[in-house]
């Protein structure tokens, strides 16, 4: 070894080190250069999976305290429009809160927070979708997104053409029924009441325990607010909100999945990371919605790596150009009907069909 190398380990100084990181450097490169291009794209994600701690909480915070303001608006105001307004304001508002309780859920946002596990479990009894039911079923549909003949948990249930045709009648009435728009609509009942709760609890009674407190909590509320401030306030304050929410949740899960487009593919062929971009649509929406929606319109990016926190969404599509090529959707009249009609898995078009094409 030369003078200069023995000085420099002996005096700390970096001398060495350029030649030690660059050969690391090159060897890193070498090695991403070789990687499989859908790992790539989830590296390429990592610098936004990190929160702002500070971000997490305001955004948290300021969604639940308007929630609560127009909650009370209902009751407070004698005015029947401003007290409509405050109705339709906290349907809206509790999709909101419902997107920030699903990144929390994912341990995207305010993980290891005491106070944080205590108001999204609050939240989750609240909203009819408590965190035992709500956890377990979501990251099995993160982890089988749009992948055929698996079990339908925490999703739409898909038939191929073949399936379908083989079915029985009545198979068939069930198949279709699920994913009827007037399903959709009512989803606060078909959803939530029935399939988040009751169904939850009664598969297995222990385990889903806070599914049983959930309805116990809500209809004991609606009954209070019923029978000692009348039906206007019932209205307003229970069918109105609720129903609107879990309408527009219903719609958004349906559509992000369910798109012209879409693939599905058999377990042998189906990639994690081609589900998230192929199988998951980018809702275009206009800012309002936006905030609404928390930005679970960048659902493709959501499924490609769920740690990017809901306020990030934006910027890594922005910096990451593999993922501004996604395929699209919207909240437009003629997109919703686009999306209805989309029924059947047709491997032969390597597309999703409506029953009359069949």
């Amino acid at each position: 070894m030369d003078t200069s190398s023995l000085e420099a380990r002996a005096t700390g100084s970096p001398y060495i080190k350029p030649r030690l990181t660059n050969h690391f450097n090159k060897h890193f490169n070498v090695h991403f250069m070789h990687m499989n291009p859908g790992k790539q794209l989830i590296l390429a994600t990592k610098p936004f999976a990190k929160e702002i701690r500070w971000k997490s909480w305001m955004y948290s915070l300021t969604t639940l305290v308007m929630l609560m303001a127009s909650f009370s608006g209902i009751f407070i105001f004698e005015n029947l429009w401003l007290r409509m307004a405050c109705s339709i304001a906290s349907g809206l508002l509790m999709v909101r809160m419902f997107v920030i309780y699903h990144d929390h859920q994912h341990h995207t946002i305010l993980h290891r927070s005491v106070a944080a596990n205590i108001l999204f479990k609050l939240y989750g009894v609240f909203i009819l979708a408590p965190a035992s039911i709500w956890k377990r079923s979501h990251d099995y549909h993160h982890n089988h997104n749009c992948k055929l003949f698996s079990a339908s948990i925490g999703s739409y249930p898909i038939m191929t053409k073949q399936k379908f045709l083989q079915s029985t009648p009545a198979e068939r009435r069930a198949y279709l029924a699920v994913r009827h728009p007037l399903t959709i609509f009512f989803g606060y009942y078909t959803m939530f009441i029935y399939g988040m709760c009751v169904n939850s609890f009664l598969s297995a009674p222990r385990r889903h325990w806070d599914s049983l407190i959930a309805l116990i909590v809500h209809a004991g509320a609606s009954a209070l607010i019923f029978v000692y401030l009348g039906w206007l306030a019932w209205l307003l304050s229970f069918v109105v909100p609720f129903m609107l929410a879990f309408m527009l949740g219903a719609y958004l899960f349906y559509a992000q999945h369910n798109f012209p487009g879409v693939t599905f593919r058999e377990k042998e062929e189906w990639c994690y990371e081609e589900a998230a971009i192929s199988s998951s649509s980018y809702m275009v929406m206009n800012p309002f919605w936006k905030w609404v929606t928390a930005n679970i319109g960048y659902h493709h990016v959501h499924h490609l790596n769920a740690r990017i926190p809901f306020y990030r969404l934006p910027e890594a599509m922005a910096a990451i150009p593999e993922l501004q090529q996604a395929k699209t959707t919207s909240l437009h009249p003629m997109d919703i009907i686009a999306c209805f009609k989309l029924k059947i898995w047709d491997p032969e078009k390597n597309a999703m069909v409506g029953v009359k094409h069949l």
